[in-house]
């Protein structure tokens, strides 16, 4: 399997950001997302592929790029198709499955056909649902930061009372994904800044 190099991934956010401001905002949380999800690989001394979470965690949002209309703004209620969007960019550019699957399963703890269906989402009805370990990493790792306005590290508490809203279920699985990965030190990553 062909994983593209950082440089690869970083042209191709340069390619598809509509400006610089959008590009800032999503390359530097694919960033931040890389760091923890490599953080929680090295203290967890898992035997997965390092690269592939590298290129999923840097690859994972390059879809939120398709959602900026011409005016520069993000259309939020349509946010819940980044993924898709993403899946799709990445395979029309001729990258593996293994690869822009990272794009379509990171969303939440995963959105399945069933939560498709019940809330109405905008979305094909099918499983988004990570099935590597590695996908289940980049999910997770994503949860620890969020693309708000200022951009802000998010804690695991605040993160289970987010999807809290969704079902216990969400909650659960969440609490499953601490159990196996651990939660990451973010407050390293930003030099002991408080975290929301």
């Amino acid at each position: 399997m062909r994983i593209p190099t950082d440089r690869e991934i970083r042209a191709l956010h340069a390619k598809y950001a509509p400006t610089q401001e959008a590009f800032d905002l999503v390359y530097t949380h694919c960033e931040i997302v890389c760091g923890i999800a490599e953080q929680l690989l090295d203290r967890n001394n898992l035997n997965i592929n390092a690269d592939l979470v590298r290129a999923g965690s840097l690859l994972h949002d390059i879809g939120v790029y398709r959602l900026y209309g011409d005016d520069g703004h993000l259309d939020q209620a349509g946010y819940v198709r980044h993924g898709i969007l993403g899946y799709e960019l990445l395979a029309g550019e001729g990258l593996t499955e293994a690869v822009s699957r990272f794009c379509s399963c990171h969303t939440g703890v995963g959105i399945s056909r069933d939560d498709i269906l019940k809330q109405s989402l905008p979305l094909p009805p099918a499983d988004y649902l990570a099935e590597t370990i590695e996908e289940e990493l980049v999910m997770y790792a994503d949860k620890f930061h969020s693309k708000t306005r200022p951009p802000t590290f998010v804690s695991a508490e605040t993160y289970a009372s987010h999807i809290r809203r969704f079902g216990e279920d969400k909650v659960r699985r969440f609490n499953s994904m601490i159990g196996s990965f651990g939660i990451p030190d973010v407050e390293s990553l930003i030099g002991g800044t408080a975290v929301t």
